[in-house]
């Protein structure tokens, strides 16, 4: 008879930009999302996506489920210490008190930076190591956009990333390291993790070529025997930590020679891509000038570096002030972060006019407050928008109409993903003629079908976007862009 294995559940996890002016503390992570054990909801969130696929599980007799906290904040600047410790002590005390446990199954980001700790992820996997054991199968997922680091590897039995950027696999991603860990449990795999240092740092979307190709040939190699998973770890360049960078993680069936061989390969192949990878950047005029060139609507311009998804704070009025100072209209703004400015637009009410002030609050490079004659439109509290099946906070919204431009001003930081950010408060998307969102790339996704042409525009500011001089203080070997090749062996230049 087939031993059920008792499974443990956890999340803890954040994207932390290491030059962001901003700090994560423990109210950060129960406004974007908090769950005490068994209080995890049906739908999955990004890193968390372990807590449902193991309830499915556990409903078809697979597996005896113990559930521990899942939390999740949303990108920002470093943890504070104390909220580190608590909710690490938290989710170890909760493994201990599950009793013998045979699975550990960890969400996690894997880019989590605390006050005193460059590697929550690592330490975390380091001490329930220590709790249960060499035996016990340990595994976790990963965002692409962490750090892979040696602690991390050294403790766990198993690692995934989700494959796509944006990332709409994490539910898959999920499914399958619960399938991994089960099947090592049952002895029916035996898996080694190969790493490759790639030692470069760029922009990867797999939503155009060339990384659609080569994501769909870590697929079909996933295939082959022996071959338990692939994985690539695209880095996080805004986070200063010593293993900073891309890497390929390969997982085989105990044979390590081919898990070497493998994720070397992949490597290479990735490092000969590099500066091909990234979407058209193009600048702030010119990026208005297209979008007033265009023939097909809606126009999505994405503001890429002001992007709360990657720890900034979300209200650089830099790009809108440009639209206004240029006397553009049917367009609509999602979204600038300023909680202040909504509970001004709260007490005024629905048809309010007020003189505000609002956006250009946290950072020198962000811009100058915006102040203006405002409408207010609409008013929605605790608002939603959607990623997949998850459904992200904005927190009390209010959006106002400013010289004929429709802003979305939000509670809860958060990058745009879907246009039912729109939708949600009573704009039609597909009315606009321009659509401008914080997003590097998730937002592709979902605002691909409806946009009449995507446009990147890349507009310096608080957001650390190029590597190549990035002040990094705690980055411990040479990559690309910083050096030309930092491979021993010979590679085209």
């Amino acid at each position: 008879m087939t031993t059920i294995p008792r499974v443990f559940v956890a999340s803890i996890a954040t994207e932390t930009n290491t030059f962001s002016p901003l700090r994560t503390d423990l109210t950060e992570f129960k406004n974007s999302f908090y769950a005490e054990p068994y209080d995890h909801p049906e739908t999955p969130t990004l890193c968390s996506a372990v807590f449902p696929v193991c309830r499915k599980l556990q409903a078809q007799g697979a597996i005896e489920l113990v559930e521990g906290t899942a939390t999740w904040a949303e990108p920002g600047g470093m943890v504070n210490q104390d909220t580190w410790e608590y909710l690490r002590d938290k989710v170890l005390m909760e493994l201990k008190a599950a009793g013998p446990i045979d699975i550990v199954l960890l969400g996690l980001h894997g880019a989590m930076v605390s006050q005193e700790c460059n590697d929550c992820e690592g330490e975390l996997l380091q001490a329930v190591r220590a709790i249960v054991g060499p035996s016990v199968v340990v595994g976790a997922t990963l965002d692409p956009h962490s750090h892979l680091t040696q602690t991390c590897l050294d403790n766990a039995s198993l690692l995934k990333a989700f494959k796509e950027f944006p990332h709409t696999d994490f539910v898959e991603c999920a499914q399958a390291i619960a399938r991994l860990a089960l099947a090592a449990y049952h002895g029916s795999c035996q898996p080694v993790m190969s790493p490759f240092d790639c030692r470069m740092i760029d922009v990867l979307p797999t939503s155009q070529e060339p990384m659609r190709s080569y994501i769909d040939r870590i697929k079909i190699l996933e295939q082959e025997p022996g071959i338990l998973s692939i994985s690539l770890i695209h880095g996080f360049m805004a986070g200063d930590v010593p293993e900073m960078g891309t890497k390929v993680l390969v997982i085989t069936d105990n044979n390590p020679q081919l898990g070497a061989k493998l994720s070397r390969q992949l490597g290479l192949e990735l490092f000969a891509l590099r500066g091909t990878t990234s979407p058209d950047f193009v600048g702030l005029q010119t990026a208005i000038d297209q979008a007033k060139e265009s023939e097909s609507y809606p126009v999505v311009i994405a503001d890429v570096w002001d992007n709360p998804g990657g720890g900034v704070a979300g209200d650089s009025t830099l790009l809108l002030r440009a639209l206004l100072d240029q006397g553009i209209d049917n367009l609509a703004f999602a979204s600038i972060w300023d909680p202040m400015a909504v509970r001004l637009c709260f007490s005024a009410g629905v048809g309010g006019r007020l003189a505000l002030r609002f956006g250009g609050k946290t950072d020198a490079y962000s811009g100058a407050p915006i102040d203006a004659q405002v409408t207010v439109i609409r008013l929605v509290s605790k608002a939603m928008q959607s990623f997949g099946d998850s459904k992200v906070p904005l927190g009390d919204c209010a959006v106002i109409r400013v010289a004929g431009i429709e802003v979305i001003l939000n509670t809860i930081r958060v990058q745009v993903f879907n246009p039912d950010i729109f939708t949600n408060l009573g704009i039609d998307p597909r009315a606009k003629k321009i659509l401008v969102v914080k997003s590097t790339n998730h937002f592709y996704d979902a605002f691909a079908p409806i946009a009449g042409c995507i446009i990147y525009a890349s507009i310096d500011g608080p957001y650390p976007n190029n590597p190549a001089t990035n002040d990094y203080k705690h980055l411990s070997r040479d990559i690309w862009p910083r050096v030309t090749n930092p491979h021993e062996e010979s590679l085209p230049p």
